[in-house]
């Protein structure tokens, strides 16, 4: 199935990242693999992160592509790759995933949204900001430590 998705060159994109297994905390106990991954893929395909935050099980992102680029997916499944190929192979791989050659650590797709205007540009901030309060994992978003807040305050 192809999915329609929005793509503007130069756009500005909210996204929603999950890990499989929703109750993992893979992503912040091998935080410096996952920046490796960022860091990495942004080396080679360029791209402005607004804000992130990145909680156990998922990541909320804000990006802004350079002039005449749009392609987020590339971006996400390099990322994705990347930070897999960091961890060692112990997670269950189902017949669907083997066959296609997957690890099983990510959900096969991402949620984005097209951010439209500068009130819906602040709005996603402030989003994935308190995020990691929403979820009950502190009770002040500054004490998240896996969040572009601290370069906001």
């Amino acid at each position: 199935m192809k999915y329609r998705r929005v793509r503007i060159e130069g756009g500005c994109y909210f996204f929603t990242v999950a890990l499989a297994d929703r109750k993992s905390d893979l992503l912040v106990t091998n935080i410096d693999a996952l920046r490796a991954a960022v860091k990495a893929v942004k080396a080679n395909h360029p791209f402005t992160i607004d804000a992130m935050v990145v909680l156990p099980d998922h990541i909320h992102a804000l990006w802004t592509l350079p002039q005449g680029d749009d392609n987020y997916s590339m971006r996400w499944m390099l990322i994705k790759r990347h930070f897999s190929m960091s961890l060692p192979k112990t997670e269950n791989i189902k017949m669907t995933r083997m066959y296609k050659r997957e690890r099983g650590i990510w959900q096969r797709r991402f949620w984005e949204h097209t951010i439209r205007d500068e009130r819906d540009f602040y709005n996603h901030i402030e989003y994935i900001h308190h995020n990691p309060v929403k979820h009950g994992y502190v009770s002040n978003a500054k004490d998240w430590p896996y969040s572009s807040i601290h370069k906001f305050a």
